[in-house]
């Protein structure tokens, strides 16, 4: 595989992350050093590790991952979307924002959006393809994007406030959505 191509399979993957960062940023509004490094560390470790596992898994689970990673993808993020949009509306100027950084959250945004990751490194493991640097690649542009986002979030966040927040949730949905159609109509 050659380096400009394994660059395109990391920035395609890193995509969803992005989106998601931004979101998480454009919830937390001020954002430090902390919630930044969680998110981007872990986005980065599960865009490495599910490659692997994947690589691992080889052909015995690829029908098993690409009948249902989609629905799963689609169905966490909808929920984390979903909940910051009920959340945000629900109680007025009285709701507070939980970080979405930490806990159950953080686990259910790492998962959707690393859910390609695991199919991809099926595909690594069908053309023989070492896994190894595409997965310390795949992880360090994920984590990357994930920086970014979050900072550009937290910016825009900080600036319009609940506004950004509702567009937060609405790109959470988004990219469930997205994930979803192009498992359908692929």
């Amino acid at each position: 595989m050659s380096f400009l191509t394994l660059a395109g399979v990391a920035l395609g993957l890193a995509m969803d992350a992005f989106a998601v960062s931004l979101a998480a940023g454009l919830r937390l509004g001020i954002c430090s050093f902390r919630p930044i490094f969680r998110l981007s560390f872990h986005f980065g470790l599960f865009q490495f590790m599910m490659p692997i596992i994947g690589w691992w898994g080889g052909l015995s689970l690829t029908g098993w991952t690409r009948s249902f990673s989609h629905w799963i993808a689609f169905g966490l993020l909808a929920f984390i979307g979903g909940k910051m949009l009920f959340n945000l509306f629900s109680d007025g100027e009285n709701q507070t924002c939980g970080d979405c950084t930490r806990g159950l959250s953080l686990v259910i945004l790492t998962i959707a959006t690393s859910m390609d990751a695991l199919v991809v490194g099926v595909s690594m493991a069908v053309l023989h393809v070492s896994i190894w640097f595409p997965s310390i690649i795949i992880g360090l542009v994920a984590a990357g994007m994930s920086v970014i986002a979050m900072v550009y979030g937290c910016r825009l966040g900080a600036r319009f406030g609940r506004w950004m927040e509702a567009l937060g949730a609405v790109i959470l949905i988004g990219v469930g959505i997205k994930i979803l159609v192009e498992h359908l109509l692929a």
